[in-house]
Order: structure tokens, then sequence, then C-alpha cells
């Protein structure tokens, strides 16, 4: 996959593990983004969706074992582009966001790249 990205778009990077939360970060601040985060918790990454100000996310499938259905949903009601990152298949996705946009652990950084400039080519939209 290959994009781009708007220059300054600001990505929430929800992972809990702190040297993939550092290759996203890297990934995207090597093509102008400006990061949020990262999040490792359900609870915080909901607090920062709401917040406001997300251009887009990348959203680990799982965050230390808690399902990130909160996350998904809230990123969905705010209309933010997302993918998710992930070591496992679609079936570990929360159902009903199972038509999003799966990246598969390890990716290369153009992966990331193209998978969130083709959600945010979409929008929010399904």
């Amino acid at each position: 996959m290959t994009g781009r990205l708007p220059e300054g778009c600001r990505v929430l990077i929800i992972e809990d593990e702190f040297l993939i939360a550092l290759f996203l970060q890297d990934a995207l601040e090597d093509e102008g983004c400006r990061i949020v985060g990262p999040v490792g918790r359900v609870s915080e990454a909901v607090l920062l969706v709401g917040q406001g100000g997300i251009d887009a996310a990348v959203l680990d499938a799982s965050l230390d074992g808690e399902p990130v259905t909160a996350v998904a949903d809230a990123l969905e009601a705010g209309n933010v582009p997302f993918v998710f990152h992930s070591g496992y298949g679609p079936e570990h996705l929360p159902q009903r966001h199972r038509h999003r946009p799966l990246l598969r652990k390890p990716c290369r950084p153009s992966d990331v790249v193209g998978a969130l400039s083709g959600a945010i080519d979409r929008g929010g939209r399904r």
C-alpha cells in the first residue's frame, strides 16, 4: 500500500506495547504527522477521542487483554477514520468493526501509511 498523509495530520496511536507504539510513531512522524499519545488503555483512548482534535487513529485490537470495542465505537461516533493494527486476524476485532482495514503485525511503515491514508480518504465512513 502506498499513499500520502496530510501534513500535520493528528494521529492517535492506541497501542499497549511500547516498541510497537514507537515504531508507529516514527513511521507517522516521518510522514509529517503530529502524534497524539500513544496510549495503551481503553479508558485513556476513549477520553482522548472524546476531547476531539484527532484526524485519524491506529488502534491495536486488544489493549492489555481488554477489548477495544468502546474505542472503536467512540472513533466511529466521532467520524474519525481509523485502522486496526494487530497480530491477530479479523475474528479478534470487534464484530461491528470488522469492515475496517486491518494491518497485521509486523508490517512495513509504508503499509501503515497506505492504510491510514486510505481510511482518511474514505473519511470515518464505513
